[in-house]
């Protein structure tokens, strides 16, 4: 049996929150049609459809394109938007808790600056 769609964006949220946690206190709160996670008041990720996207600057970004990682985009009338500060988390980083909290001090970083 499928789960509803809901409660999955929800535990990946949970799971992400969960992973994330050893960082100090975060905020998750709603995002558009997702979430978005705070460290400081400063959002650092987003969580759009069960995909995970940390923001990038200039320190860290090089990591994500040598994954081939995509910014976030979205689908406009007038054709697609790319949200170049936020990248998808590759899915080996995300099977690496150790690596996704050290990708995520960086984001936090870059969103801090």
């Amino acid at each position: 049996m499928l789960e509803d769609p809901d409660v999955l964006k929800a535990n990946f949220s949970l799971y992400i929150l969960e992973q994330l946690e050893p960082l100090g206190a975060l905020k998750i709160g709603r995002f558009f049609g997702g979430k978005s996670i705070k460290y400081q008041n400063k959002q650092f990720c987003m969580i759009m459809k069960n995909r995970l996207y940390f923001r990038v600057g200039p320190n860290n970004l090089a990591e994500y394109l040598v994954y081939g990682a995509e910014p976030f985009s979205y689908l406009t009338k007038n054709g697609r938007v790319q949200v170049k500060k936020y990248y998808e988390v590759p899915a080996d980083v995300l099977d690496d808790v150790d690596e996704l909290r050290s990708w995520a001090k960086r984001a936090i970083e870059a969103a801090l600056k």
